[in-house]
């Protein structure tokens, strides 16, 4: 037992941090730092579904049938898995159409139908203001536990003034008007309430996790000891089967999870975080793991806290939806047990705030507005500006449905329908599934049939679920729950029709869904859909195919630009409007005057942009009192439909045309840079090759001039001037040589003469080549020949043209004083590997990628001039590759280069005593 005021001063210091972290999100908002653009926060969010009924309800409900309370979970991970890509269409649909809730999505597929639209709320209160209570009664029941002494029975209802909980309802509703009601479109993000959402479902987690871990490793000796134990006992061990000592109700366990699958995608709370609050479809990917994880999570410690409880209190000593709590309180974990609270109301305030936000939307656009709308004062002919008005009724209409919530509670106290609300008010939204799933993949379904099978599944499920909680719980005489209505046994409303052996869920959500499914296909194909029914489904159906240039606009008629400014003015505010119609005019390139006539398209938009404040429904009936509207017939939207198909057909063809053009574009802008490459290699080519025929020419002509001027020249000195042009006429016969060598390689007209070449002997022969040149520049020459088998098959020559020019590249950098080139043979695997390496200055890191290029070469400093015409490399490289070889270069700067390149040895069975002559 702890002091009451410490007890509430957690509780409002939580709520008070809640407001932190929710006035933190909303001023990163207007920062431009979205919290909710975070991909994490938006699958934290998602975890609403787990309220103060998977906090204590699951342990109670594990305490009492075992591992039946998996399957109210199993659905929605499977929801998630499976049907995501419904999730997704969904959330396309809201966002173009700016749908605010569960209510405005199905009355805005069957032709924005404002009787539609005012069921669905009506259900949707019927259905959740009593879970709503459900979660109050849990705050309250975690409080008396807190705060009265263990195993004694809680202190009689106070007066109404008195309640705590009341004030913990007012609180939430404060917290709801401040954070989920702050502007009148309801598309926009409720930045502060979605980050506050996800910081609940971290606490209530941790402090799950937290609890879980005491149970296993505080009062037991970990998992196998609490498991060894409950075998001793056959009552609890028995609610470690499936079976439990009795056939295995299939029909039970897969009613519950479709009825768990159904929920996680329509309840409105649900709708609300995970359609609404979605701020990219993208995150949808990162939610369709994390969320199934974090189900796995916070029901891992489920059952050994059930089991745990039962054996340290024993049978019937303690609730066991108290176990959460109690534990810690009885072994003395008083911190413990404020967390395990905390936990418990973050998992109860989380869900009444997204529940109230989301119901207080549909009651207020879809019950409050169209009353309101239909009066003088509010209807079409009035002015002014109405958005403090309709601020101020969403607001009241969330402190009515937390009112209401604290009335149902109050008033129903222990009763066994506030026991099982959780699962009933689950099944009461399974209801709008077969309109939602039909609407989204049937063009066929329409307004009766969804109007017929919502009203003919409700009443299936109050007559077969809520009634008879409401006469098991003292509320209604039991009668007919034995006899059946009149007295005609075939209608009672846990065997209906003669139906038993169900459960009575199971029971409810089989007649439910069977006659709203029936009613909804039947109907359906009984009276063809309207124009305006048509011209919707064909939008919501077929969502992903319409593009904002295709998309086809169901109006026909007369409207001007101001009477549309003046009225998205009254619901929206005048410089929301103007800038609305701003950004419209610079979207479409038209320029708009309050005079002009209004374009179709415009008054689409102006209808979907009202849609996002006031509702689709009312936002039709407000459209139309200020335009002059001709009825659609079903001509009409095929025509329609026509020309926006023609239209996507003219875009479509006009992008593949861009697209080609741009292709076309791109592969001349590469050719023309191509060709400038080329170009620029060519003056290269010319510059180097007339600057190597022009020394030796120069040369030549030079001391030519000079032995015909003078006749009187020692012999020893022309002696010397003919053996200088005799070299230089080698030089110049050298380099025309490589140029044709280079163009016939290229061309594919090189003869190869292949053979079996030992690279030892080649190596050799190269290196003696090179040895006078090396002793003249005084750099020495080393050679590690140490493969013993190098034998490959290629062509001799060719592999000694390329080592020498390896060799030669190699003293031109070498250095003058202690230069030193090493000549290395070896085996690498299958290969024979040749390697020269210098010790000279190196090769830049950006130089590197373009020693291999034709016509380049590698600038060396003042000492080391390079020369050549830059074909040397290219060349050998170019022979290496066409005996199924490869080179490469590898080189620091200041520590020297090594060229080297790779050979396929040749295996014994593949050599050939005879020449395979010229290829």
């Amino acid at each position: 037992m702890l002091p009451v005021p410490l007890v509430i001063g957690v509780a409002f210091a939580y709520l008070l941090l809640l407001f932190a972290v929710a006035y933190w999100g909303d001023r990163r908002a207007r920062q431009g730092r979205s919290v909710i653009g975070n991909a994490w926060v938006y699958a934290l969010s998602m975890a609403v579904y787990c309220t103060a009924w998977t906090y204590f309800g699951s342990v109670g409900r594990a305490a009492s049938s075992g591992v039946w309370f998996l399957p109210i979970y199993l659905g929605p991970m499977l929801a998630m898995i499976l049907a995501w890509m419904v999730v997704r269409k969904m959330i396309r649909i809201a966002r173009t159409y700016r749908i605010t809730s569960i209510a405005d999505f199905i009355a805005s597929r069957y032709g924005k139908s404002r009787l539609l639209a005012g069921l669905v709320t009506l259900i949707t209160v019927v259905g959740i203001v009593p879970y709503i209570a459900l979660q109050l009664k849990a705050i309250a029941s975690g409080y008396a536990v807190m705060t009265s002494p263990l195993g004694e029975a809680a202190s009689a209802p106070v007066s109404w003034w008195r309640d705590s909980t009341l004030y913990v309802a007012l609180a939430l509703a404060g917290f709801t008007m401040v954070f989920g009601a702050r502007h009148l479109d309801s598309t926009e993000r409720h930045e502060g309430m979605v980050a506050a959402i996800a910081f609940e479902s971290v606490v209530k987690l941790l402090a799950f996790l937290a609890v879980g871990l005491f149970v296993v490793f505080g009062l037991y000796q970990g998992l196998g000891d609490l498991f060894n134990r409950a075998q001793g006992d056959a009552a609890i061990h028995r609610l470690l089967q499936f079976d439990q000592g009795k056939p295995f109700a299939y029909a039970q366990w897969t009613g519950q999870t479709l009825l768990a699958m159904l929920s996680v995608l329509f309840l409105p709370r649900q709708f609300q975080v995970m359609v609404v609050e979605n701020v990219r479809e993208q995150h949808l990917r990162r939610a369709v793991w994390v969320f199934p994880l974090y189900l796995l999570l916070i029901n891992l410690f489920v059952l050994p806290i059930a089991i745990g409880g039962l054996m340290h209190f024993g049978p019937g000593r303690m609730d066991p939806e108290t176990f959460v709590l109690s534990l810690p309180l009885s072994a003395g974990w008083h911190g413990l047990a404020l967390v395990a609270f905390v936990g418990g109301l973050s998992a109860a305030t989380g869900m009444v705030i997204v529940e109230a936000i989301a119901v207080s939307t549909m009651v207020c656009n879809d019950l409050v507005m169209p009353l309101l709308l239909r009066g003088r004062a509010l209807g079409s002919g009035a002015s002014g500006d109405l958005t403090g008005l309709l601020l101020l009724i969403r607001r009241l209409a969330i402190l009515a449905v937390l009112l209401m919530g604290y009335l149902y509670f109050h008033l129903a106290g222990e009763a066994y329908a506030l026991v099982s609300i959780g699962l009933i008010s689950f099944a009461a939204v399974a209801q709008f599934a077969p309109a939602m799933l039909g609407g989204m993949y049937w063009k066929g379904g329409t307004r009766r049939g969804a109007l017929a099978g919502l009203l003919l599944g409700f009443l299936l499920w109050a007559y077969t679920l809520m009634l008879p909680s409401l006469a098991k719980s003292g509320w209604l005489a039991d009668g007919f729950l034995q006899h059946g209505l009149f007295g005609w046994t075939w209608l009672r409303p846990e065997a209906f029709l003669g139906l038993a052996g169900l459960d009575n869920l199971t029971h409810s959500l089989f007649w439910s869904l069977l006659v709203n499914v029936g009613a909804y296909v039947g109907v359906s194909l009984w009276r063809a859909p309207s124009a305006a029914e048509t011209s919707q489904a064909l939008l919501f159906v077929d969502v992903f195919r319409r593009t904002e240039a295709a998309h086809p606009v169901f109006w026909q008629g007369r409207a001007q630009v101001g009477a549309l400014q003046a009225l998205m003015a009254r619901f929206m505010g005048p410089a929301r409007a103007q800038q609305l119609v701003d950004s419209f005019a610079a979207e479409s390139g038209m320029v708009l005057t309050p005079q002009m006539p209004a374009h179709p398209r415009l008054v689409q938009f102006a209808e979907t942009q009202l849609a996002g404040a006031i509702g689709s429904a009312s936002a039709r009936v407000m459209v139309a009192s200020v335009a002059e509207e001709e009825a659609l017939e079903l001509d009409d939207v095929m025509r329609i439909l026509d020309e926006a198909s023609q239209l996507r057909s003219y875009s479509r063809a006009l992008e593949e045309k861009s697209l080609s053009l741009e292709r076309a574009t791109t592969e001349l802008r590469e050719a023309n840079q191509k060709l400038q490459s080329l170009d620029h290699l060519k003056d290269d080519f010319m510059s180097s090759v007339t600057h190597e025929l022009r020394t030796p020419l120069t040369s030549i002509r030079a001391l030519s001039e000079l032995m015909r001027d003078d006749d009187d020249m020692d012999l020893p000195q022309r002696q010397q001037f003919l053996g200088i042009i005799v070299a230089e006429a080698e030089r110049l016969s050298r380099l025309v040589n490589q140029v044709l060598d280079m163009a016939k390689i290229e061309a594919g007209h090189a003869e190869w003469t292949v053979d079996d070449v030992d690279l030892r002997e080649v190596a050799g022969q190269a290196a003696g080549s090179m040895a006078e040149m090396y002793r003249e520049r005084a750099v020495v020459l080393e050679l590690r020949l140490d493969a013993d088998n190098a034998v490959v098959r290629a062509d001799a020559d060719r592999l000694t043209q390329v080592v020498l020019n390896l060799l030669s590249n190699a003293l031109k950098y070498a250095p003058r004083d202690g230069g030193r080139v090493e000549l290395a043979l070896r085996r690498d695997g299958g290969d024979a590997v040749v390697e020269v390496q210098d010790n000279g200055p190196g090769i830049p890191a950006d130089q590197q990628a373009t020693v291999f290029e034709k016509f380049r070469q590698v600038a060396g400093d003042a000492h080391y001039r390079p020369g050549g015409t830059g074909l040397g490399l290219p060349i050998s490289r170019q022979i290496v590759e066409h005996f199924g070889g490869r080179m490469w270069l590898r080189s620091v700067p200041g520590q020297g280069a090594c060229f080297g390149f790779a050979l396929p040895a040749a295996r014994p069975g593949e050599r050939q005593d005879n020449n395979d002559g010229d290829q």
